[in-house]
């Protein structure tokens, strides 16, 4: 049973304001010993549910906030940027299931650290015309490759949402949104116990769970901060842009659509 583990940090317990989920504030150290933990904990209930191996793909940030002496040696972690297939880097069609750890809400809609893969370069993101979470991005990169995914763990907002979209994914809610920079958590040691139930419990029904479907066709529409990235955005072949901020984009798989926004990411003003 081989299982994918993608871990993001603006869902983790604990952590609620950019001074810790970031490079250079002062409480990121604690913010990572967070994060390292839950890791191990959603680790851990891979290999109480069963799982032979696991991958764990770093994605938040610069992705490197997992201390790697810390983490569960029975994983492999992957680690840095940048990666052509952002959060979902590692994935393959021969992984039996996706666990998304630390997961987060939407640019667009409420929740701690609302926001689609960069909070200074998109204001707006869709897909297929609706507004797309990060959880979204993988899930349909999982549905090209065959991949259930099992669980998705963050606050109350992301786990609604993905109760609401994603028919048989287990949500597991370790803290409650008050707003963007403001979370009630639970203790970091239940959140561990939470995501540790969670994830064996998604690896135990592996074989039962439903593969995504893939929609037929991809539109990725942004809304982009600054006229200047819209304009650099325009230049990838096949992009089109609809006005000074506003770029679309037709993919012809979700690896295309994973890799025109890894660029837009990479060419984002401050390069968050």
């Amino acid at each position: 049973m081989r299982v994918f583990i993608s871990v993001d940090m603006e869902g983790i317990a604990g952590i609620a304001t950019p001074d810790q989920a970031y490079h250079g504030g002062h409480n990121y150290p604690m913010a990572q010993r967070l994060i390292t933990a839950e890791t191990n904990a959603a680790i851990a209930g891979a290999f109480d549910g069963g799982a032979t191996e696991v991958l764990v793909n770093d994605a938040h940030g610069t992705m490197d906030n997992l201390l790697p002496e810390l983490l569960d040696e029975r994983a492999e972690v992957l680690q840095g940027r940048p990666k052509a297939q952002c959060m979902i880097q590692g994935m393959t069609s021969e992984h039996d299931v996706a666990l998304f750890v630390g997961y987060h809400a939407p640019a667009g809609l409420p929740g701690v650290f609302s926001h689609t893969l960069s909070s200074l370069a998109f204001t707006r993101f869709l897909v297929n015309g609706e507004i797309a979470s990060e959880t979204d991005l993988g899930v349909l990169q999982a549905a090209a490759l065959g991949v259930p995914v099992g669980l998705v763990t963050g606050d109350d907002e992301i786990c609604r949402l993905t109760r609401e979209k994603h028919a048989g994914v287990e949500a597991v809610q370790v803290k409650r949104a008050v707003g963007q920079f403001a979370a009630a958590s639970v203790h970091p040691v239940k959140a561990q116990e939470l995501v540790r139930a969670g994830a064996a419990a998604a690896v135990r029904r592996a074989d039962t769970l439903p593969v995504p479907q893939l929609p037929e066709a991809l539109t990725l529409t942004v809304d982009l901060k600054m006229p200047a990235h819209a304009e650099i955005g325009a230049l990838i072949p096949g992009m089109r842009q609809i006005d000074r901020l506003r770029l679309e984009f037709d993919a012809a798989s979700p690896d295309q659509l994973l890799g025109v926004c890894a660029l837009l990411w990479e060419t984002a003003p401050g390069h968050v």
